[in-house]
């Protein structure tokens, strides 16, 4: 493992969210945290940062990590045991449940956080020394269609392009992703080949995201109609002479089949409009840019693979490439956009349930293959259950142990609440985490693995465009955590199988990886990492990032399927005809509208890292669902309020956002609270169980949904230097502050209530201002000349300033006026409000931003020259915009403007 620097050098790594991979310089500061910048010398960066990376060092602290070893003992409570002592009891109970009712009965679920050494550890011991293929990974939620699509049409799960794709495009075509949100480095780039070289970019969703903004055009289709959109496209191209027969010939079998069943799908321009709800015109003007831009690069992320017709919509995109020869060339390539920072690397080495590893499948010689190459005779010989599957199937009692590592499935899997009950059906629920707590573990786990956290684990990550960087360890490991490769091999030994388990390090299973992807394959896979695998250790240290393949005698390689060479056994690529496409779920009088969910622009999945970081919790600081005003008026809801959203599988309380940028008839609600950090906000729990038939993947975009208002009399927040737990009757919404714990909420019980919560706890230095008869409650209790916990709450907008008080909390002391203020919640003359947060880079609130606006500037860039918002990551520049144009409209006085 490597070595932490004394010198307190910045250590090379790479960031712990998206797919993006970008690569971070780490400095720690010798007292556990660490400054984190872009690597400039990274490929996939060059040192830009999103407002996640730049955070990372605000989210190293200890609280919540799981620090030991723990079991739950007879009496219910979990209790510190020694390492040697679990891992026992974990080997024992594995092995007799699978003695009893077989290999089928004991499952891994992954996360595409953990490194691919890990990964490859959990993959070799459950499928090829346990002999059950149930392992999956949350990547299933995530790309799996992408995966399903690649497998379908190239014979391998191949990404054809590069990101220098992004710069040499003439037209980007981004189908169901917010890259300005989530790939916002990647996102940048296209901007900036905008710029230079006048690319046009077209947007594709359901929703107006902050994407849509520097497009050239939008197409806002009806949710589940992308299969109808590309379908028409194929038809267009062939019936406009556009195709590149000769590509078609040589590399290609089944394209008159699928243009068959495109011409039945959408057989016209007027046929796609009708299918996706676009105007003709909209339509005509996508058809020609895309049949007249040789260099053109189609990006699709969760809007196309979280999807019960994922599969279909991904294999329509790439015959749209394949028909033109549009693939593998400079600026020309389908190319999907990973969520995760190592769901590529977790697929390399088999991390989904349908996967054996190196690329490989449940085919004969690939099963024979990879059990020759493990010594492992009881290999599955088939595939196990995918995620959605198997959760059912621990419902049933079929899987009767479950070992978690690195995720929060009772929060992100489809009927989250469904899944939380199944877990308290396992006889051995076993969870690998950082975290002490969570959704998850406090579902009922028995046993809790503290696992190393990113900063302190070492091996590589993998990125959406093949590159293989290294995850450097540049902290030392709290208490007693481990590597979860580690804790893997150490059952491994338990359970018998230790000679094919002693790995003593990262470099060591990185070796045993790198041998099995060249291990009989002379070109015939895809991935093939041969050249690296008689690296020493000092040079696995020293890896820089490099793409594969890496064929033993040939250079990296950026691009495949330029001249064909496919991974089907002919050599030739598959045109896919897709199925009609239909919802697999419908509307009704109960439940008329669909609820789209996806992400934030600063946060990431279940906030467990995200939310620790003050900087990244005060752009959206509560959960929320998006209407479309026409619906907001309909079903008696308000911007601002709150309502209960419902479906059949679970309901929700939040807040919320009025705004025409989402589409009639759809809901929007982003996935990352949870019951750790919110009251009723698990997403999760109303999402449809509905999966594709191929990828296994679930519909995560168009549950049938209802909407209705939900009153709360009161509002208000509460700030302390330790953690609360506020009265069950509140619905809350936990935020990260500085210098200590910020909960907004909302509630309908008596206020004289909250007073005695308050003096529960709060006995000395106590300020108070209080109107019970107008619903007012106000105090503030001081350590010294801080404030160390106070409470306001009030009728709807007369709570006091949120933001003001948190500024003041902030501060290590108070002087005479601004103590004196602080009950009134407004601004004092020494701290300007600068409101909701914006820039969450540089800090810049929405309130500056207006008064630099009305001060003279124009544009984003002249925000940028006077407040540095929108010059690091970029992803906040849409909302600059629209401020500019609100405030140009409106003109009015700066004050006014900043409150609308």
């Amino acid at each position: 493992m490597t070595a932490i620097d004394p010198d307190l050098r910045a250590i090379s790594t790479t960031c712990a969210y998206c797919g993006v991979g970008c690569g971070i310089l780490a400095t720690p500061d010798g007292r556990g945290g660490a400054a984190i910048s872009g690597d400039p010398d990274h490929p996939a960066n060059f040192g830009r940062l999103c407002s996640k990376g730049s955070a990372l060092g605000e989210t190293l602290g200890l609280a919540n990590r799981l620090l030991y070893p723990m079991i739950r003992c007879r009496k219910g409570t979990m209790e510190r045991v020694a390492w040697s002592d679990a891992l026992d009891h974990v080997a024992h109970r594995f092995q007799h449940i699978i003695a009893r009712d077989g290999p089928g009965s004991v499952a891994f679920y992954l996360s595409g956080q953990l490194l691919t050494e890990d990964y490859y550890v959990a993959n070799k011991l459950m499928k090829g020394f346990i002999g059950s293929a149930n392992v999956d990974t949350n990547s299933r939620l995530c790309m799996a269609s992408s995966v399903a699509g690649h497998r379908r049409a190239f014979g391998a799960d191949t990404v054809p392009g590069c990101y220098e794709d992004l710069d040499e495009a003439d037209l980007l075509v981004l189908v169901g992703s917010n890259a300005a949100w989530c790939h916002p480095v990647l996102y940048q780039r296209m901007l900036v080949n905008k710029q230079k070289r006048g690319a046009r970019i077209i947007v594709i969703d359901p929703r107006r995201t902050d994407t849509v903004g520097e497009d050239d055009l939008f197409l806002g289709l009806k949710p589940g109609t992308d299969t109808a959109l590309f379908s028409g496209l194929l038809v267009y191209l062939a019936d406009s002479g556009v195709l590149d027969r000769d590509y078609i010939e040589l590399h290609t079998t089944g394209f008159d089949s699928a243009v068959a069943r495109a011409r039945n799908i959408a057989g016209s321009v007027g046929a796609t409009a009708l299918a996706t709800g676009l105007s003709e015109q909209d339509v005509a003007t996508f058809f020609q840019m895309f049949a007249n831009t040789p260099r053109v690069v189609t990006l699709y992320s969760q809007g196309v693979n979280q999807s019960a017709q994922g599969t279909d919509k991904v294999n329509a995109i790439l015959n749209c490439h394949l028909a033109t020869g549009r693939i593998g060339l400079p600026g020309a390539s389908p190319f999907s956009l990973t969520g995760q920072p190592n769901a590529m690397g977790g697929r390399e080495v088999g991390g989904l349930a349908n996967q054996l590893a190196a690329h490989m499948g449940f085919t004969p010689p690939d099963i024979d293959r990879v059990r020759r190459f493990w010594k492992a005779p009881r290999i599955a010989t088939h595939e196990g259950l995918k995620a959605v599957q198997m959760f059912e199937a621990i419902a049933r009692g079929e899987i009767r142990a479950l070992w978690v590592m690195g995720t929060n499935p009772a929060v992100s899997l489809p009927n989250a609440d469904g899944v939380r009950e199944a877990l308290k059906k396992l006889e051995l629920f076993v969870i690998s985490e950082n975290v002490i707590s969570n959704d998850t573990v406090d579902a009922g786990a028995h046993v809790l693995l503290p696992a190393q956290a990113w900063g302190e684990k070492s091996g590589t990550v993998t990125n959406s465009e093949r590159r293989i960087s290294r995850q450097r360890a540049f902290l030392n490991p709290p208490g007693e955590a481990k590597p979860d490769w580690w804790i893997m091999g150490e059952v491994a030994r338990r359970l018998g199988f230790g000679a094919a388990f002693s790995f003593t390090s990262a470099a060591d299973i990185f070796r045993e990886h790198a041998a099995l992807s060249a291990f009989e394959n002379a070109g015939a896979r895809d991935f093939d990492i041969g050249a690296l695998q008689s690296l020493s250790d000092s040079d696995f240290d020293a890896m820089a990032p490099v793409q594969w393949p890496i064929r033993q005698g040939t250079e990296p390689q950026a691009r495949f399927f330029a001249e064909g060479g496919f991974f089907a056994n002919d050599f030739r690529a598959r045109f896919i005809a897709p199925e009609i496409p239909a919802l697999r779920t419908e509307t009704s009088a109960a439940r008329p509208l669909r609820l789209n969910t996806g992400r934030i622009r600063d946060q990431w999945h279940t906030m467990t890292r995200t939310g620790e970081s003050p900087r990244l919790g005060q752009h959206l600081p509560e959960p929320f669902v998006e209407v479309h005003p026409d619906d907001a008026a309909r079903y008696g809801v308000a911007d601002g309020d709150f309502a209960r959203v419902t479906t059949d599988y679970g309901q929700c309380t939040l807040r919320v956002i009025v705004s025409e940028r989402q589409q009639r008839g759809m809901l929007f609600a982003p996935i990352h609270w949870s019951e750790a950090n919110a009251t009723g906000a698990r997403v999760g729990s109303l999402v449809a169980p509905v999966t594709d038939p191929f990828s296994g993947q679930p519909e995560n975009k168009a549950t049938p949904a209802s909407i209705t208002p939900y009153e709360y009399v009161f509002r208000g927040f509460a700030l302390s230097r330790k953690p609360l737990e506020l009265p069950a009757h509140a619905w809350v919404a936990r935020v990260a502050v500085n210098g200590g714990h910020g909960y907004l909420f909302a509630d309908n019980a008596d206020v004289a209530g909250w007073q005695s919560w308050l003096k529960s706890f709060v006995r000395n230095d106590l300020a108070e201002y209080k109107d019970f008869g107008g619903g007012v409650y106000r105090a503030a209790s001081f350590d010294g000349d801080r404030i160390d916990t106070c409470l306001f709450i009030g009728p709807a907008h007369d709570a006091g300033d949120w933001n003001v008080v948190k500024s003041l909390f902030a501060a290590d002391t108070l002087d005479h006026d601004q103590r004196r203020m602080l009950l009134s919640g407004k601004s004092t003359d020494g701290l300007a409000n600068a409101g909701p947060i914006v820039c969450a880079c540089f800090g810049v609130g929405r309130n500056t931003i207006c008064e630099a606006i009305a001060a003279g500037a124009r544009s984003a860039a002249d925000i940028g020259a006077k407040l540095k918002a929108g010059t690091n990551c970029g992803s906040c520049i849409p909302e600059l915009k629209r401020l500019v144009a609100r405030t140009e409209a409106n003109a009015v006085p700066p004050k006014l403007a900043a409150a609308n």
